[in-house]
This record gives structure tokens, C-alpha cells and sequence, in this order.
């Protein structure tokens, strides 16, 4: 068999550079789209056990459940991007469709009504699909259109950092918003205006991106004779041997990542019995991401994507291996570690999606159609994956381990916090590491 190449730049597509403006609009509707992501898998544990008195092992459930419907119904929505693709409203439409549904769900998750614990599980379950569904809709068609708008290489690491560099700015707001509207209002009614606020952001942006984002490029059209059945179109990458050999790393680095963001509050509150800190280291590890971004486009185009991506996992594992021996009080070294940690966020959040829009040059080498929304689709899926995994498999585990959020917990239980938090992420990431290594992507690709 031979060996995958990485894909050789379109011969079809316009290279040039995009004006700024025009990248900061399209930017724009990744600020609420991240302000509704970080609440869903960091804040919504915290706030439906802690606030609505919800069993710690049942929401971990719930929200595996939740996310294995949002991730099977990813591809189909990827499917119906690329249909529309052609059509005069273009793939945008499903993001003038989501947003106000992302809206109503929002408000619904965080300004639940008075139910029993069984009613408030199936609420959580029915607001958790509405906001899923509109995020994925929106997201996956937006992504789409990003890898369309270039075919140069080292132009989408900059469209994927301008993108993914304005989504911090929302984590910025997601983090900090909730803990400052809670201390001045309780944590019920700060949750609520924060909903409030979202509201109009994700409105607003959204018909910006619409109406200023770049044009897209012509992609090449595949000749058929017959069309193909949604489900083979919706598979359609998984025949792909590059796609499947990212996904590996992608995978691993990704539940790598998703279990702290899951555990942060809890290890924050218990193990360092600092809650008043939360909303600041969270800021700090964002901010450092953002910070660091045109470190890694820089680094990718001196050495190469693949090469980049690697040199973040080394930093992320060097960093985060410390705060398992952190313990009460140590706030300042868990600083530290949020920024050094963040620093290393930075290259997983603008080199990935860029190698992917690359990858995806391999269809168009072989006469196919790009169907990038068919990749994004499951590109989406597994991202979910991985967070259903980090949440219905940490938090019952912790349970199961004795661990009660907020209450006197012994030390063996505070010690297997510390160790699913901080030690696990660390193997898995140095496993996705290794696979980077040994992947074509670890080659010096510089276009």
C-alpha cells in the first residue's frame, strides 16, 4: 500500500490574500458561538448539581446522552451544508436558521423553571438537544464556508486563527461573565443574565458573518453518473486515508482536552479550595491561547503544520503534569499552569481545522467532490464524542470514587480528582503526540 501524501496545493483555486475586514467579519459569529460552547461543557455541571440540586452520576448521564444524539445527527447536518452549498442562499442559511434557535435554548438552559429532580432531568436533556442542534448546525456550516474561502495553505491557518482567535474573545466572556454576575446577583439570576446578554450577541453576529464574510472559491465538481445515497456522501471521508489518519490524533487530543475543561471547577473549588480564582485562571488560560496563536501560525509556516501541532501537545504535557501535585492554597503555580497550558491551546485551536481544509485537497486530486460539509460533519461528531466521553465517564467515575462536589470529601477522593483531572489528559495527549509523530503530517509541508 502506498504511503498518503499530503495533498499538493489546488490548481483551480484563487490564492490571493483576503482583506482583514473581511476576515473579521467572518469571524464575528464565532464570539457567541464560543459563549454557548465553554457554559455547556464547564459551567452546566457545576450549575445544575450545585445550583438546580441534580446528582453529580445523573448529569454526567444526561449529557452523554445528549451529546451521542447531538454527535450522530452531525453528519446529516454536514450533508445538508453541501447541498445547499450551490444554492443562492449557500451554506449560510442553516447559520440565519440556527441562531435564534440557539437563543431560545440558551435561555431555556440557564433560566430553568421550578421541577422535581425527574423533571428537571428530562428539562436539562430536552434544552441540552435544542442547543445542541443549533450549535451544530451553525457550526458545521461555518466552518465549511472557512475552508472555502482559500486554498492556500498557509492563508487558512490565518482565516482558522482569525476565527478560532475571536472564539477566545467569547471564552473570555463565558468565563469571566458568569462568576462576576453571580457574585452580584447569586449564581441562579448571574446564569440568567448572562442568557440575556447572549441573546442579541448571537443575532447580531450572525447576520454579520451572513452579510461580509469573503467569497468563497470555486470548488471542483465531481462528474456522476448517479447521485450518491446521503449516507455514502455522508461517509464519503472515511474513505479518505488522511482524514483517517487525523482523526486518530484528533481523537486522543481531543478527550486529552475535554476532561479538564469538564473537571476545572471542581478541581478549582475542592483540590485548591479557591473558588474565587475561577474565573481568572480560566480568563488567563484563554488569553494565553489567543495570545499564543500567531506563535503557531508562525511556527507552521517556518516548520510546517504537523510540526507545530506537536512542539503545543509537548508544551500542554510539560505544563499540566504539575498541577496534580498541586494541593490547597497553591493558586499561583495553578496560574502558571493556565498559561503555559493555554499557551499550547493556541496551536490546537488554529492548526487542526487548517490541516483538515488541507486533507480535503486529496478529494480534488482524485476528481472528487470536497464535501466539506460531509468532513466538518464528522469532524463535529468525534469533537462531541470526545466531550460525551470526557462527562459520562469522569464525573460518574468521581462519583463512583466518592467524590461529592462542594462537600468535606476525604483525601483518597480529592487524589483521584487530581489524578482524572491533571494525569489522565496527559497520557492520552502523549498518545495523540505519538501518533502526530508518525503521521505524514509530521513532515515539513511549507507551502
Amino acid at each position: 500500500m502506498n504511503k498518503p501524501e499530503m495533498p499538493e496545493l489546488a490548481g483551480n483555486a484563487n490564492t490571493g490574500n483576503t482583506a482583514t475586514w473581511r476576515l473579521i467579519a467572518y469571524g464575528l459569529v464565532s464570539i457567541p458561538l464560543a459563549m454557548a460552547a465553554l457554559p455547556i461543557y464547564v459551567h452546566v455541571p457545576k450549575f445544575y448539581s450545585d445550583v438546580m440540586g441534580m446528582n453529580l452520576a445523573t448529569i454526567g448521564g444526561l449529557l452523554l446522552a445528549a451529546r451521542i444524539f447531538d454527535a450522530v445527527q452531525d453528519p446529516l447536518l454536514g450533508y445538508w451544508s453541501d447541498l445547499s452549498r450551490d444554492k443562492p442562499t449557500g451554506r449560510y442559511v442553516w447559520v440565519g436558521i440556527g441562531a435564534p434557535l440557539l437563543a431560545m435554548g440558551m435561555l431555556g438552559l440557564f433560566k430553568p423553571p421550578e421541577f422535581n429532580a425527574e423533571g428537571m432531568g428530562w428539562w436539562l436533556v430536552a434544552m441540552l438537544m435544542v442547543v445542541y442542534t443549533a450549535f451544530s448546525m451553525m457550526q458545521i456550516s461555518y466552518q465549511a464556508y472557512g475552508a472555502e474561502i482559500s486554498a492556500d495553505p498557509q492563508m487558512r491557518t490565518r482565516i482558522t486563527a482569525f476565527r478560532e482567535g475571536m472564539g477566545l474573545i467569547g471564552v473570555f466572556l463565558a468565563a469571566a461573565l458568569p462568576q462576576i454576575l453571580a457574585s452580584q446577583s447569586g449564581m441562579r439570576e448571574g446564569y440568567t443574565l448572562y442568557s440575556f446578554i447572549f441573546v442579541p450577541l448571537i443575532l447580531v453576529f450572525a447576520m454579520i458573518t451572513i452579510a461580509l464574510s469573503p467569497k468563497t472559491i470555486e470548488v471542483t465538481k465531481a462528474v456522476v453518473t448517479k447521485p450518491p445515497s446521503a449516507f455514502k456522501t455522508m461517509m464519503k471521508p472515511l474513505k479518505n486515508r488522511l482524514f483517517n489518519r487525523l482523526l486518530i490524533v484528533f481523537i486522543f487530543n481531543g478527550i486529552a482536552a475535554a476532561i479538564p475543561a469538564t473537571l476545572v471547577l471542581f478541581f478549582i473549588d475542592d483540590v485548591l479550595k479557591a473558588p474565587q480564582v475561577s474565573a481568572l485562571c480560566l480568563v488567563a488560560y484563554f488569553a494565553a491561547g489567543a495570545a499564543g496563536m500567531p506563535l503557531w501560525v508562525w511556527l507552521s509556516s517556518r516548520f510546517g503544520k504537523g510540526r507545530a501541532w506537536f512542539f503545543g501537545m509537548l508544551l500542554s504535557i510539560v505544563a499540566f503534569m504539575w498541577a496534580f501535585t498541586l494541593g490547597a492554597g497553591d493558586t499561583t503555580a495553578f496560574l502558571i499552569i493556565c498559561v503555559l497550558s493555554g499557551i499550547g491551546l493556541g496551536a490546537d485551536l488554529a492548526l487542526p481545522p487548517s490541516i483538515l481544509a488541507d486533507v480535503i485537497d486529496d478529494d480534488d486530486k482524485r476528481g472528487l467532490s470536497r464535501n466539506e460539509g460531509a468532513y466538518f460533519g464528522l469532524w463535529n461528531l468525534v469533537t462531541k464524542m470526545n466531550l460525551a466521553l470526557a462527562a459520562g465517564i469522569a464525573l460518574p467515575a468521581l462519583a463512583m470514587l466518592g467524590y461529592k462536589p462542594g462537600m468535606d470529601n476525604s483525601g483518597e477522593s480529592l487524589f483521584y480528582l487530581a489524578g482524572i483531572y491533571a494525569l489522565l489528559p496527559c497520557i492520552l495527549k502523549a498518545v495523540a503526540a505519538f501518533a502526530l509523530f508518525f503521521s505524514p503530517f509530521f513532515k515539513r509541508q511549507v507551502k
